[in-house]
């Protein structure tokens, strides 16, 4: 196979050659500890200090209000969990229908706890109201945890009008900002805890970041040596933090220059691709995220989809990465309201540093061939079902 299109970059993203460089010394020659005080755990500690600033310096936040962790599972679990057991109560926590596994996965092991939860669902195109969030608040209330841009469509949540609610209310605000991260203005001024990680950015794997807004009490949960002022211990990962702060300067100098390309392949790809027949847009037409873009299609299996894709040599995905293996209806598509029979025939093509219009191309050639291909031997037909 000559042709390798890679348009699943919201499960990952190669890592850039600039921060492959920039990591490279930190695996032999500087391998120091940053714990040590010789010279070796000095020049380590100064490559941490210097990642911490600089990330700090785009996100608009304080060094000391960083904090690095093996991903953003653990800096979404350390958020929440953390903000629970710092209270000597079982506190109220509030989060959305919509969120990563990641996030309420965290969110039901804390219910499973006694600590009492509330779920607040989307409209159809999968915003959060910030009214139906102040609904749900109460006294007890501790943490409101909202997505900034959503992993599976894309559709980007009102974080400053949340946060503003929050702090009205002397609530958390908690956000997953994995996907919006590098691509969007996250407003770090209304949000306490923030979430990323270096893989979805052309970073490394195995390193993400919490950031936690001076002043927030969270309990850690690892407990060992005090490393990162006490919140996370365990050695730093030097090198992936290295290549972390690198990623995070590549993706926000060329942010604005990729945003206007991404959501130009996006506005083709869905002009195009609406035109096949039982197609359906899943997600929010313009407060996105530029680089996903999220389809249905009647009468075919998306697993089925991919895989015919992949044959020509194109990678796409159904969904989460995280959850695809386990052939389960997509929480975020029930939660919009995609019918039922529709909700297995979900494609979602998300872009990255590197895609050019060839591989847009490409796709908009392969896609309905595969489509009319798998329908062909499908026992349902189009018009089945309402796609709107």
């Amino acid at each position: 196979m000559d042709r390798h299109v890679y348009l699943d970059h919201s499960a990952t993203t190669p890592v850039a050659p600039e921060v492959l460089e920039a990591m490279t010394p930190y695996h032999r020659d500087l391998f120091g500890n940053a714990s040590s005080l010789h010279e070796h755990g000095r020049k380590a500690r100064q490559a941490l200090d210097h990642s911490r600033q600089s990330i700090a310096e785009h996100l608009g936040t304080k060094p000391e209000e960083i904090v690095f962790t093996s991903g953003a599972t653990e800096a979404n679990n350390l958020a929440i969990i953390g903000t629970a057991f710092a209270s000597s109560q079982h506190p109220h926590i509030v989060t959305t229908s919509i969120e990563h596994h990641a996030v309420l996965h965290a969110v039901r092991w804390l219910e499973e706890q006694g600590y009492p939860v509330s779920y607040v669902h989307p409209d159809a195109s999968g915003k959060i109201d910030p009214e139906a969030v102040r609904e749900v608040l109460r006294d007890d209330t501790a943490l409101v945890s909202v997505m900034a841009g959503n992993n599976e469509v894309g559709t980007t949540q009102p974080l400053a009008e949340l946060g503003t609610l929050c702090r009205e209310h002397g609530v958390l605000l908690h956000s997953d900002a994995v996907q919006a991260f590098g691509k969007m203005e996250l407003p770090t001024e209304h949000i306490d805890l923030l979430s990323a990680s270096a893989h979805k950015l052309h970073g490394p794997k195995g390193v993400g970041l919490l950031y936690v807004r001076k002043g927030v009490k969270l309990a850690p949960l690892f407990h060992g040596g005090g490393h990162e002022n006490g919140r996370r211990s365990g050695t730093e990962n030097i090198p992936g933090i290295v290549g972390f702060a690198k990623a995070t300067e590549i993706a926000f100098s060329e942010r604005h220059e990729h945003r206007e390309r991404w959501t130009s392949f996006r506005d083709r790809m869905i002009e195009s691709l609406e035109g096949i027949r039982g197609t359906r847009l899943n997600g929010h037409r313009t407060d996105c995220l530029p680089h996903i873009v999220n389809f249905s299609f009647e009468a075919v299996e998306g697993e089925s989809l991919v895989l015919k894709l992949d044959e020509a040599g194109i990678a796409v995905s159904t969904g989460s990465a995280c959850s695809s293996p386990e052939l389960e209806p997509s929480h975020v598509l029930v939660a919009i309201g995609v019918p039922p029979a529709m909700v297995h025939g979900s494609l979602r093509i998300s872009m990255g540093r590197e895609t050019v219009t060839d591989e847009i191309d490409a796709l908009l050639d392969a896609l309905p061939r595969a489509v009319e291909a798998l329908r062909a031997y499908s026992p349902f037909r189009v018009g089945d079902t309402d796609v709107h």
